[in-house]
């Protein structure tokens, strides 16, 4: 990246950042078979499909390895905690990563990281299941509410040279999470993302080290990034989950932080695992299921998910909560898959 020109590198990073952001079904409420898509679903079906083929399943994608490496060691997350949060939306957070590399009941959040695990790196060596909480940094709005891309970059720098509790520098196992709090705003948040992961610049940072950007949308946009626990105002009849951890914006996060995690592992440095041939604008293997939290889902549908004695809606289970997180496209199946399949 170094020959590139200030303003060329800029412009780059601004526009090459890969993006998360969480679909709703915009579909609802329209005349779908105008729109080439079959038959017009009743309301219940936006929530549960009866298909029990494996969702997104698609012999015209080629998910391809373009021989960059994948996190196959121990992954050490550095989370930025960005602005103000409470302790228990950190719990929440916290307890979900920790859930990863831990056997629960199942549907787990464990069995849903082992499609992740599935992709390789050239040795033939699989990603690692082994999550690890190696450091904490808190922010209280060093660069203000308002965050560009570039500040993004900016925030990692601050907490990898803070005076106090510096993040260490880790370019290889290391995975870093900047989470902005409800009151922050970042650059094209609720308009066209609710996350977006890439790797910092020298010339910025000092250093190339993987990072994904997730943003609280409670109070922003719930209806948008924290889709299925909100829904937009235009789809009349169509009832929101209730959130499993009593937070729709917490909640909402959890699968836009799982997303950034799994292509994180994947394709740390934009040149591993994705579909396409272009890889400023990759397709990775989340998202290719967007949307998309069990069995009978796909385009518009979220899928068949569980409800718990408290009427909350959630598809794997962690360490001591439950959580709603996107399914995974899976190399094996060529098709997307999660723990909570009907006929897994």
């Amino acid at each position: 990246m170094g020959v590139f020109a200030c303003m060329g590198l800029f412009l780059f990073v601004v526009l090459s950042s890969v993006e998360a952001w969480r679909p709703w079904p915009q579909y609802f409420n329209q005349n779908t078979t105008a729109l080439g898509l079959g038959k017009q679903p009743n309301k219940a079906d936006l929530l549960f499909g009866t298909s029990k083929k494996n969702e997104g399943s698609s012999p015209y994608v080629n998910m391809k390895y373009h021989m960059g490496p994948v996190l196959t060691s121990a992954i050490n997350v550095h989370t930025i905690w960005y602005g103000r949060w409470s302790k228990k939306e950190k719990r929440v957070i916290n307890e979900f990563l920790l859930s990863i590399s831990n056997n629960t009941k199942s549907p787990s959040v464990g069995q849903w990281w082992q499609t992740v695990q599935l992709y390789t790196d050239q040795t033939g060596a699989n990603i690692s299941r082994n999550i690890v909480i190696a450091n904490q940094h808190e922010d209280y709005y060093s660069h203000g509410k308002v965050l560009s891309r570039l500040t993004v970059q900016e925030v990692i720098k601050n907490a990898i040279t803070a005076k106090s509790t510096p993040l260490p520098i880790d370019p290889k196992n290391g995975l870093y999470l900047l989470l902005t709090s409800s009151d922050v705003a970042v650059q094209d948040f609720c308009r066209a993302v609710c996350g977006f992961h890439y790797f910092t610049f020298p010339s910025i940072v000092g250093y190339t080290l993987p990072y994904a950007w997730v943003g609280h949308s409670g109070k922003q946009c719930p209806e948008v990034c924290a889709y299925p626990f909100a829904v937009p105002s235009y789809m009349t009849g169509m009832k929101a989950f209730k959130a499993p951890n009593g937070d729709v914006g917490i909640d909402g996060m959890i699968s836009v932080i799982a997303h950034e995690l799994a292509e994180l592992s994947s394709n740390p440095l934009i040149n591993a695992w994705y579909a396409g041939e272009d890889p400023t604008s990759p397709t990775e293997i989340a998202d290719l299921c967007e949307g998309l939290y069990g069995t009978g889902g796909g385009g518009s549908y979220t899928g068949q998910v569980l409800t718990d004695k408290f009427g909350a809606n959630y598809n794997v289970n962690g360490i001591r909560r439950k959580y709603l997180v996107q399914w995974i496209w899976s190399p094996i199946l060529n098709a997307c898959s999660g723990p909570n399949a009907l006929d897994s």
